[in-house]
């Protein structure tokens, strides 16, 4: 007997999870997550420079951000905090932004979630720090799911070159 496809499983969200461990204590690593100084000085795509607009570490709170590439263009991005444990767990709610501050879309990509729900923790063992951050869409349209979903391996790609500047920045490569 053949399975009948159910278009609704189809538009299931596949969360996206990527976990790296970095030896240096939690608090350390934890720092450089959650001082507008040290976040920086590392975070985004490789040969991008990340200026911190406004960072306001807890609930309700958020962060604005503008990553400048080498050619000079510019990509927002905002989180707005929805939980702070320190220094356990961050939660978050990431978008694109403008200058402003307002929501907008992916600068390449229309289709693109403009909300992702983000969990991050930081788990401390034999003084290193295992950080696993979960991905997944927030409030998404079924073509946002779609588009979520087909871009795992990019996800793995990019933030697997974030974590690799965190770890430089931490002195742990």
């Amino acid at each position: 007997m053949s399975k009948q496809n159910n278009p609704k499983e189809e538009l299931q969200a596949r969360p996206f999870t990527i976990t790296r461990e970095f030896a240096a204590p939690q608090a350390m690593v934890w720092r450089a997550w959650t001082e507008a100084g040290q976040l920086q000085q590392w975070f985004g795509p490789k040969g991008f420079k990340t200026v911190t607009l406004s960072f306001d570490l807890r609930v309700g709170g958020g962060l604005h951000t503008c990553m400048r590439s080498p050619d000079g263009g510019e990509i927002w991005g905002k989180w707005m905090f929805r939980e702070v444990v320190p220094p356990r767990r961050l939660v978050w709610i990431n978008s694109f932004s403008d200058r402003d501050g307002g929501i907008s879309r992916h600068p390449w990509n229309p289709a693109w979630p403009l909300e992702l729900w983000t969990e991050t923790t930081f788990a401390e063992s034999n003084a290193k720090t295992v950080v696993t951050l979960k991905w997944a869409p927030h409030n998404a349209t079924d073509e946002e799911i779609r588009t979520f979903n087909a871009a795992h391996e990019s996800m793995t790609n990019g933030w697997g070159g974030t974590f690799d500047q965190l770890a430089t920045h931490l002195n742990c490569k």
